[in-house]
């Protein structure tokens, strides 16, 4: 049966992919060149394309200048990063059954992939019953007892409580009011339901408003969103991907299951190569879509370009961010063969507690008081701003608390006074503020700072890496080594000219091959090139979700007792931090 190409989109499972159409009537009947991204295709009556995927691309708002109950009127095309924040309007439309839930609505890993919805009536589970309008969050979807089903949570007095809920459970589940605010990137990503609308309000403009907003001057009514797809397809004769908008007049029909989808080429990201074993290595392949860039090896990697695949593996790289108190900070991952210089940079601790974890036993740790703080202890030391202490170790000490004696952790240090070291006590809990003062003026290889140094360490490049042509840590004022991480790699070079090889990441580079059937030398060029890699905030914070993952998370510090009130922050602390920090300069 044929159907709008866009209304195939909207209904599509991205799960049942990839789908063979064939192009049935429209305003292309007799045979069109469509372009879009460069890219050109001829859309004809009878012609075969196979769909490999989609991705919203634009959104058509319809604009209500009162509220969502109101009469919609004037329609505006809106690209993904039109600034403004928005509150999501709760669609009044039920759910019939969980399985329309997890087909319909985006549940993932992320904070924006856990909807909450509540049920119309009570659900009774083997040792719990969910209460009709108890709100519910869906967490994840999974295979529990060899039954499809979504790991859901209910909050009770602030205990929270697990359960599961098959996909075949009935009833009427509507979604509840959600109170954050998202960009219309977050919205058309996770909060657009698939044959659905979305009525989203306006809760900040961030920009002033000017004659090329689309939108009414002092607007503050509600949008319906409508998405535009963009569909990734193959043609029959044609070795790269093109780009067809879904609201493009066309009609199809699905002819999947009565057509040999072998015979189109079948493209492969990089996560797919990677996840073939080990023995299917070495590849030769041919690139369907590359990467942009200007830089090696973006710059080498176009459509048409064949390329050996020569293995995959892990690779280490360190996690560093730009130290600025503004943001946004830029981010980067730096691979061990780098070949820069870098030195020390002060580090700043917030509590005692921070002092201990950073304390190593290769060298003393030398900081200087930003903050005051007194202690209700007459047994412990009472700290002004500009005070200096050498750390030495963490102990216990007796102190005399409500009438009564009681041991607490303390963190032994020297006191620096102009002719003598004094020892001192810190309480553990003391939410002070340190600054870092460095005698060290060595450079050091990034090998050399992962082995002798614990993380996170500032340091700042003082002798750029000579390999590269623009070595972008150079022009950065300062660093946080944070992390070291694993990532997956794939190792390429030039199937005509083999002179070197590259490593690229697979989990943030976007090409698409498919294999030839060639002879490959299984030989890698002897010269591998490693890159320093900058990446965005959402790369950022996807690879330290995936990283600490596998990582214990760090002792909480200890509580300081409830009696004690905290003292106001000293007037002169920055300027402290500021005069260490200039001093460091002066070292160099």
């Amino acid at each position: 049966m044929a159907s709008t190409l866009e209304k195939f989109i909207h209904s599509l499972d991205p799960r049942s992919l990839p789908r063979v159409l064939q192009i049935q009537s429209g305003i292309y009947f007799q045979g069109s060149i469509y372009e879009m991204f460069g890219n050109e295709c001829c859309l004809s009556t009878g012609e075969v394309i196979k769909v490999i995927g989609f991705k919203i691309n634009k959104l058509i708002a319809s604009i209500c200048e009162n509220n969502e109950d109101s009469q919609f009127s004037a329609k505006v095309e809106l690209p993904l990063n039109f600034p403004g924040l928005y509150k999501v309007v709760a669609d009044k439309t039920p759910y019939i059954s969980i399985e329309e839930i997890t087909r319909k609505v985006a549940i993932g890993s992320t904070r924006f992939g856990h909807p909450c919805f509540y049920s119309s009536e009570d659900i009774k589970l083997a040792n719990l019953t969910i209460k009709q309008g108890e709100q519910i969050t869906f967490n994840s979807v999974e295979e529990v007892n060899g039954t499809m089903a979504v790991n859901c949570g209910v909050v009770r007095n602030n205990q929270s409580h697990s359960f599961t809920l098959p996909l075949s459970q009935d009833g009427k589940f509507y979604e509840c009011e959600d109170d954050q605010i998202y960009t219309l990137k977050e919205i058309a990503e996770w909060k657009i339901p698939r044959c659905r609308k979305r009525i989203v309000k306006l809760s900040n403009t961030l920009h002033a408003w000017d004659s090329s907003n689309p939108l009414p001057e002092n607007f503050d009514g509600c949008l319906i969103l409508t998405p535009v797809y963009e569909v990734q397809a193959v043609m029959k004769f044609r070795k790269d991907i093109v780009h067809i908008l879904s609201d493009l007049d066309v009609e199809v029909k699905d002819i999947t299951d009565c057509y040999d989808i072998s015979s189109f080429l079948q493209p492969l990201s990089l996560e797919d190569v990677f996840e073939r074993t080990s023995r299917e290595f070495p590849m030769v392949a041919e690139i369907m879509e590359g990467p942009l860039g200007r830089q090696k090896p973006y710059n080498l990697l176009h459509i048409g370009k064949e390329i050996v695949i020569h293995k995959k593996y892990q690779a280490t790289r360190v996690l560093a961010s730009e130290i600025r108190s503004d943001s946004p900070k830029r981010h980067f991952l730096i691979p061990m063969t780098y070949k820069g210089k870098f030195k020390r940079r002060p580090r700043e601790f917030p509590t005692a507690y921070d002092l201990e974890i950073a304390r190593s036993e290769r060298e003393q740790l030398h900081v200087v008081a930003t903050k005051a703080f007194d202690s209700p202890h007459t047994e412990l030391f009472s700290v002004s701003v500009g005070d200096q202490f050498l750390v030495q170790q963490r102990q216990t000490s007796e102190v005399l608390y409500e009438g009564r004696k009681k041991v607490i952790d303390v963190l032994a240090c020297e006191q620096i006074l102009s002719d003598a070291y004094k020892e001192v006590l810190l309480p553990m809990y003391m939410e002070g503020g340190f600054v870092e003062v460095i005698h060290d003026k060595k450079q050091y290889q990034l090998s050399e700072i992962c082995k002798e140094f614990r993380l996170p360490f500032n340091v700042k490049v003082s002798v750029r890496d000579l390999s590269i042509k623009e070595d972008v840590l150079a022009a950065v004022p300062g660093l946080q080594l944070e992390e070291e991480i694993t990532d997956s790699y794939l190792l390429i070079s030039s199937a005509s000219s083999p002179v070197e090889s590259w490593e690229i990441p697979v989990y943030r580079f976007n090409m698409s091959v498919h294999l030839l059937s060639k002879d490959v030398q299984t030989d890698i060029p002897p010269m591998t090139k490693t890159t320093v890699e900058e990446i965005s905030e959402e790369e950022y914070y996807m690879v330290r979700r995936f990283e600490n993952q596998t990582l214990h998370p760090p002792p909480r510090p200890p509580k300081k007792p409830a009696a004690l009130a905290p003292k106001p922050v000293s007037a002169v602390s920055k300027q402290i931090t500021s005069d260490v920090l200039q001093s460091t300069k002066g070292q160099r």
